[in-house]
């Protein structure tokens, strides 16, 4: 998989994150290791910073949930109009994190 085509399949699958669920910058990373043979976490995170904007970006958390740096404010209002459990520190993991083997 070249650059570009890994930059292509993390925003695929940020785009079937259903609203109200997350996904960790590792699970991203995780769920195309096999296919890509890139699993870095960083990565992830690096694409959604310069090209997320058009992608729901906000359904990308750290493992803590916590929500994207510099972004806190609109990510939430974002998360709590979808349903999803939040926590004073982010998004409640154990009830809100998605994986692509749930299908949609």
């Amino acid at each position: 998989m070249t650059p570009d085509e890994y930059v292509e399949a993390v925003l695929d699958l940020v785009e079937r994150i259903p609203p109200g669920r997350v996904m960790s910058y590792g699970a991203v990373a995780d769920a195309l290791a096999e296919r890509s043979g890139r699993a870095s976490a960083r990565l992830v995170g690096s694409i959604m910073a310069r090209h997320g904007g058009g992608v729901p970006w906000h359904r990308v958390v750290n493992s803590a949930g916590r929500l994207p740096p510099g972004h806190e404010v609109e990510a939430r209002a974002r998360l709590r109009a979808e349903g999803c459990p939040l926590r004073p520190s982010g998004v409640d993991m154990a009830a809100a994190a998605w994986s692509p083997d749930e299908g949609m």
